[in-house]
């Protein structure tokens, strides 16, 4: 098996969910999956541990992130799934909006740390930084997120102990 197959075999979901949460669209981030393994495929692979395999690959998914981002194409939030409740369907618009808000940088470490599963080696190794700087980001970043997210988490809670445990109002 070659390379870039096992690159694509351990890292395909992983940068699909980076690609979905980052840019709030699944099918442009199938589409764009599909273009980070293509140009796996036609690169040459760097010599590295696995770790910075890992890293090279959500570097090339990044970098298409950003430049998707930077061409002005249209952000949309994502749709829960049809069977969720209204509340969770609001949770997860607040959670993109908040992501939306954070400095791109921030949003990217903490995607690639959070969706993504990459040390801050790695993180650091994708985005060009220091381990501290990761640090320091993905610091602000959670706090950022925190802060955001207080006021929907709160109203979920207090309509999930009034309504009955689903948020739905039925037992």
């Amino acid at each position: 098996m070659s390379d870039a197959a096992v690159l694509y075999t351990a890292h395909q979901q992983a940068v699909f969910r980076y690609l979905c949460r980052t840019l709030g669209q699944a099918e442009t981030a199938r589409d764009l999956t599909q273009e980070v393994f293509l140009r796996v495929s036609r690169a040459r692979v760097p010599e590295a541990d696995p770790d910075g395999l890992r890293a090279w690959v959500f570097a090339i998914a990044r970098n298409l992130a950003l430049n998707h981002r930077r061409d002005g194409r249209v952000r949309t939030l994502p749709v829960a799934a049809p069977s969720s409740t209204p509340a969770v369907q609001e949770l997860a618009v607040a959670m993109q909006q908040a992501l939306d808000a954070l400095h791109d940088l921030d949003r990217d470490v903490f995607l690639l740390r959070e969706v993504g599963g990459l040390s801050y080696a790695e993180i650091a190794k994708a985005c060009e930084l220091s381990v501290e700087a990761v640090r320091a980001r993905l610091k602000r970043a959670r706090h950022d997120l925190r802060a955001a997210l207080d006021g929907p988490v709160r109203v979920h809670r207090l309509r999930t102990i009034t309504l009955g445990g689903d948020g739905t109002g039925e037992d």
